[in-house]
């Protein structure tokens, strides 16, 4: 039986998929929550929000993402990074996968995964549980009726954690498998509940399909002054290192939080919605985000909240440190309401440095903003990914390595000529610890983190003295009103000082260490950056 509304030239049995129970197509918040509640998928919470655990996965599980390797794109994919699955594991496991979603029901939702309708995705989710279908429609942006009417996907996502892969069958390492075949624009996810799979496999699209059309994908969110939205700003950034935080100005208008495009017409955001983690998350500090945790329909993921009264608990994370909540762009009052800015004056890379070596911000010559950008150091912060139990120093290219599907040096060389055409100014943040390293010193004060970025942003720090880091060259601010001095030279906050410059010198052997790989790709200015 079909519920809802849909193309009837575009259900599920037109590409294939038969012989399943009841198929729900784009049901809205309301009927998701009844149909996830009367499933037994979680509990319904303050304010009409939607509880839910996931399980043992609360974080992605990068080794089990493959591409499935086609004469098409096999000269295209960057292998280092990315697990190859063979295209007759990916049938049998697409077969498998099929024959195993026989007599249940399913749920669809048609969206879009961008808001410029020039270089947007036209994507069909299928789920097997109602939440995660109310996740995705929060996440990516919602077509119109009419719309939905004439709605044609170009790539279905599958998502059937009930389904555990056979790694000898289908050419993958695990029972959990992320699959993306490009040839016929199918995405398989079997073996996690774990929510965010669905929004980084979109990304993951958009990651190749963009630069081919000149656009730049990135993982970074994005804000504009109010009232201009040609003075944009963007933040790079893994998770952990502030991108939904620092983005969510209430002196500004947020584009978006995570995923985007720049094209030729300046920024577009990927998605609709924002998906924040909640550790430790405070209505003085964040207190739009904050609020959005007791607004209907918002997902709460792997929190500890009383079971009587349903109160969250936002310090215990006993489930996991990577405990979120899902809600769609406009529950945040200052949102943008078309996803859409201009190209970026301001480009801010986060890292969070578990060494305590950083300063809290530098600015950066467009060599040396090339060279962080592909270096993309940060500190994986715990629950991200299975297994992670503490902050751990980590190079992730493009500040997003795990969804790259192309040459790091594809989205490098992007980046490096829109900031020549359009003039950016680029900064290094540094959002981890100072005056020691992790398990000594204390977390970037965020009042400090919020005052340096709007003296970067409104061009007044431009005007500051600055000095020159005598470890990576960069320029440093020596003073900044609001700013304790002291702050912004981090060596003086140690009270170790030879502790300091032994931590130091271990970081820049890191970073050369591992910008080897790209010395040959790469031109003489960033790689005089590189050698020093």
């Amino acid at each position: 039986m079909d519920i809802g509304r849909v193309n009837p030239a575009q259900k599920l049995e037109d590409q294939g998929i038969e012989g399943l129970g009841s198929v729900f197509y784009n049901l809205m918040e309301p009927a998701l929550i009844e149909a996830a509640l009367k499933r037994g998928e979680g509990e319904l919470g303050q304010g009409g929000t939607f509880l839910v655990s996931t399980g043992k996965f609360t974080g992605r599980s990068p080794k089990d993402k493959h591409v499935v390797k086609t004469d098409t794109v096999a000269d295209t994919i960057w292998w280092d990074a990315n697990a190859e699955m063979s295209p007759a594991g990916f049938d049998a496991l697409h077969a498998d996968m099929l024959a195993h979603m026989k007599g249940r029901d399913m749920f669809v939702q048609d969206l879009f995964g961008g808001a410029d309708p020039e270089h947007r995705l036209d994507v069909r989710m299928v789920t097997e549980l109602a939440w995660h279908n109310l996740f995705i429609r929060h996440l990516l942006r919602r077509p119109s009726r009419e719309e939905l009417d004439g709605f044609v996907p170009e790539f279905t996502i599958i998502n059937v954690p009930s389904f555990k892969a056979d790694p000898a069958r289908h050419d993958c390492k695990s029972e959990t498998v992320i699959a993306l075949n490009f040839d016929r624009k199918l995405i398989l996810i079997g073996g996690t509940e774990y929510a965010g799979e669905n929004k980084k496999s979109v990304f993951t699209l958009l990651n190749y399909i963009l630069p081919e059309k000149g656009v730049m994908p990135m993982h970074c969110s994005a804000n504009h002054a109010k009232g201009n939205p040609v003075d944009a700003a963007i933040f790079f950034g893994l998770s952990g290192t502030g991108k939904t935080t620092l983005s969510a100005d209430p002196e500004r208008v947020l584009i978006g939080d995570d995923e985007h495009g720049w094209s030729e017409r300046g920024t577009f955001n990927f998605e609709g919605g924002c998906y924040a983690k909640t550790i430790s998350l405070s209505p003085e500090a964040e207190p739009e985000i904050y609020a959005t945790t007791s607004k209907f329909a918002t997902v709460i993921e792997n929190m500890v909240y009383d079971p009587e009264t349903k109160a969250l608990d936002f310090e215990d994370d006993s489930l996991t440190p990577n405990m979120r909540c899902a809600y769609p762009l406009d529950y945040i009052s200052n949102a943008s309401e078309t996803g859409l800015g201009g190209h970026p004056k301001n480009i801010i890379m986060l890292t969070c440095d578990a060494f305590g070596v950083l300063p809290p911000i530098a600015r950066l010559t467009p060599a040396q903003a090339m060279y962080h950008f592909l270096s993309g150091f940060t500190s994986k912060m715990a629950g991200t990914e299975r297994g992670v139990t503490e902050p751990q120093p980590v190079f992730s290219t493009c500040f997003g390595a795990p969804f790259m599907p192309r040459r790091p040096e594809v989205y490098g060389n992007l980046l490096r000529d829109k900031i020549a055409k359009h003039g950016a100014t680029c900064w290094l943040v540094n959002t981890g610890w100072t005056g020691g390293a992790y398990g000594t010193g204390q977390r970037m004060p965020i009042k400090a983190t919020r005052a340096l970025l709007t003296a970067a942003l409104d061009g007044s720090l431009n005007e500051a003295t600055f000095r020159k880091d005598p470890n990576f060259g960069f320029d440093v601010p020596v003073t900044v009103p609001g700013v304790d001095a002291g702050l912004l030279d981090p060596r003086s906050t140690w009270a170790d000082k030879e502790g300091y410059d032994a931590n130091a010198r271990k970081l820049v052997k890191m970073f050369s260490d591992n910008f080897e790989q790209y010395l040959a790709h790469i031109d003489e200015d960033v790689r005089a950056v590189a050698i020093g």
